[in-house]
């Protein structure tokens, strides 16, 4: 095992994250490794490893999880570049990045049918909002959304393909039942949510 190990067992999303970041930040390790004990913070630390220039390894030990990140020089300075093209693509969107936060799979109370197509309704609107549309993000019941055999699913991949961010909050999945079974969007953490709502100009909630 690496010499550097973080025990982040029993830890509720996003401390499994925070905890990787500021062992890059701080450290700065060639190779280092973080125990979990759940599939949302071990798809949440693997993909934020990914993002700084780590390649990413994982062994299943007695249902936790061993990750371990090694620093891979050539993908850091891609990520990098990365990075520097998407602060300069947001730099270009300027003030017309509009975040839309959806907690529920339907909208409003009363009749959940009713709420259904209301929120279908609403998914097929946001068309409308052109280029300002940046992001979506699905926490709780919204992630039932992300679904393959909901109607919504196909609406929220054309929004998708056009450009937009979909964030889905691993967490949710899980409680749902439903980690790995999301036919579109990036499974995220509230590290990821917090971060966006601070680079949004403009938050629908939902």
């Amino acid at each position: 095992m690496p010499q550097i190990h973080i025990d982040c067992q029993g830890l509720p999303c996003p401390q499994p994250v925070l905890k990787c970041k500021n062992t890059i930040e701080e450290q700065s390790p060639d190779i280092f490794s973080i125990t979990v004990d759940n599939e949302a913070a071990k798809e949440n630390v693997s993909r934020f490893a990914s993002t700084q220039g780590y390649e990413v390894a994982t062994e299943d030990v007695n249902n936790e999880y061993l990750i371990t990140m090694t620093k891979n020089n050539d993908k850091t300075a891609e990520c990098q570049a990365c990075e520097v093209m998407n602060t300069a693509q947001l730099a270009q969107i300027g003030d017309q990045k509009t975040l839309v936060f959806l907690a529920s799979d339907v909208i409003g109370s009363g009749d959940d049918e009713l709420g259904a197509k209301l929120m279908q309704n609403f998914l097929l609107t946001l068309n409308e909002l052109g280029e300002e549309l940046w992001r979506i993000i699905m926490l709780n019941g919204a992630v039932k959304l992300a679904v393959p055999g909901n109607p919504a699913m196909e609406t929220i991949k054309k929004l998708e393909d056009t450009g937009v961010s979909i964030l889905v909050c691993g967490t949710c999945l899980e409680h749902f039942g439903l980690t790995g079974k999301n036919g579109v969007g990036q499974v995220t953490n509230m590290l990821d949510v917090v971060t966006s709502f601070q680079l949004a100009s403009k938050t629908i909630r939902v």
